[in-house]
């Protein structure tokens, strides 16, 4: 009989061990969900914020605004501008007369 009370201690033993490990290893699983899912919510909110940067950096009076004051660029004005005309006609008489 004794015999067999030890070898049930034994197996209990054993079985209190493979619990213990057990009851370790889901925690540290746990530990390390909780870990990635924090993780996941500061990427979600670093990516929102990125969004809302490239959202604010193409407005046209931003792109407008660094323009003038990076590159010193300034407004065509019409005093300034070139206009040129083609007079289509006598460009066809030309073409014509060469034939």
């Amino acid at each position: 009989m004794s015999r067999l009370a030890a070898t049930l201690a034994g197996v209990l033993v054993v079985c209190a061990l493979g619990l213990v490990t057990a009851q370790h290893r889901a925690r540290t699983l746990f530990i390390d969900l909780e870990h990635a899912q924090a993780q996941a919510r500061q990427l979600d909110v670093r990516w929102n914020r990125l969004r809302l940067d490239q959202t604010r950096l193409a407005t046209a009076s931003l792109i407008d605004s660094k323009a003038r004051a990076g590159l010193a660029m300034q407004p065509v004005s019409p005093q300034r501008t070139l206009y040129l005309t083609l007079d289509a006609p006598v460009e066809q008489t030309a073409l014509e007369a060469g034939r």
